[in-house]
């Protein structure tokens, strides 16, 4: 019987677990690639640049028997002759792939010193570089975030809590993904730790030693750290695959290319019929087993499921001893109701421990992770292109 090559691109949460979901056939041979050779959770960068916490596990303890870990970097991806060159010159041919590359910060360029002088924390590599850069500075010396997201907000209370004087620099409002009731907790376990907020507030340049508001306020700023916003890496568009304006790969609601049918993806780096879900851990689990499913599906020859997941909170730390459970509906919109203070904590580390657990789980177990569905997509979807019609 002839071995049926996956490869995928991306060690993240979503190419993680893809991976070990795929042992459910024993006739597939799976090449994860990434370029670093440990597990990154990235939902704990800020404690490790606060020196809170660890944020990387070692593969060994993730992946199961027999998936192939090669610590490499795609350059480019030839649809047509279904092979993937990477940094070091390897060339890998496959049957599938699995695209989850996943996603980086974006400094925004069109700021003057904002590449120069900001630090971004999105990724283990600049977060190592941000966590060097507050060991040269004194600990009291002003640092500010700038980004009112939840990266932003978790950025700067775990900061707070190592006695840094700390300003977060929202743009136009604190926490906008957020319900008003889950703004105004956050709201308030920043003020307890000190965190200086400033809403309504636009960077117009960075320096080594202050920002620069729109309307002339100068903070000084021994460190910037830049939370603002989120971009994807360029592979899919350089190799001449559709993507959206943003550079996520567009695929069907079975998570495959839309223009490839060996290709699937997963993650942050992927738009399904070109309406994206929230990047987020949250997401990529679901999207990894979801992207597996549609392979294994391939394979036996039979139609693979659509797209159905649901989202159901937004867990945001505030320090060590608080956090914010926003509670939302399965289509990620945000109610009222929400968890805070140290029930909050529990309830957020709870969950940062499940994410690495349901992947050793299905490392031991392939096919075991499941997740929470709601049908609700399709609708979606269909009220979507009703909406485009009746424009037309």
């Amino acid at each position: 019987m002839n071995r049926i090559q996956v490869v995928i691109l991306g060690g993240g949460y979503a190419g993680t677990l893809a991976a070990n979901r795929l042992r459910q056939n024993p006739a597939v041979d799976v090449t994860l690639v990434n370029p670093r050779p440990s597990f990154v959770e990235r939902i704990r960068l800020h404690q490790y640049v606060a020196g809170t916490g660890s944020a990387t596990v070692d593969y060994s303890e993730l992946l199961g028997d027999g998936i192939r870990l090669l610590v490499d970097a795609a350059t480019s991806i030839d649809a047509a002759d279904r092979r993937i060159r990477l940094a070091s010159g390897t060339v890998l041919r496959y049957d599938y792939l699995i695209y989850a590359v996943g996603s980086t910060g974006a400094i925004t360029p069109a700021v003057p010193g904002a590449a120069e002088f900001a630090y971004s924390i999105s990724e283990f590599e600049s977060a190592a570089q941000l966590l060097a850069r507050l060991g040269e500075v004194a600990p009291d010396a002003p640092v500010s975030v700038v980004g009112g997201g939840l990266t932003g907000i978790e950025a700067a209370s775990e900061l707070a809590v190592q006695g840094r004087r700390v300003t977060l620099v929202c743009g136009e409002s604190l926490g906008p993904s957020l319900h008003a009731a889950g703004r105004r907790s956050v709201a308030k376990a920043l003020r307890k730790l000190g965190v200086t907020v400033r809403e309504s507030a636009v960077v117009a340049q960075v320096r080594s030693d202050a920002l620069v508001l729109d309307d002339g306020t100068v903070l000084p700023s021994a460190v910037t750290v830049w939370t603002a916003g989120f971009g994807v890496p360029d592979l899919a568009a350089a190799s001449g695959l559709a993507t959206d304006a943003l550079g996520r790969l567009l695929t069907d609601e079975t998570l495959t290319s839309i223009d490839n049918p060996w290709i699937m993806a997963a993650g942050d780096a992927v738009a399904p019929s070109g309406r994206p879900l929230r990047m987020s851990c949250q997401a990529a689990l679901p999207l990894g087993a979801q992207a597996a499913n549609t392979v294994l599906a391939r394979i036996a020859g039979t139609s693979p499921a659509a797209l159905d997941q649901a989202f159901a909170a937004q867990c945001i730390s505030v320090g060590r001893d608080a956090a914010t459970v926003q509670v939302s509906r399965r289509d990620d919109t945000p109610i009222k109701a929400f968890v805070g203070g140290r029930l909050g904590a529990v309830v957020k580390e709870t969950v940062c421990r499940y994410t690495v657990k349901w992947i050793r789980g299905e490392a031991a177990n392939p096919g075991s992770y499941r997740w929470m569905k709601s049908g609700a997509r399709a609708t979606q979807l269909a009220q979507g292109q009703g909406e485009r019609e009746a424009a037309v």
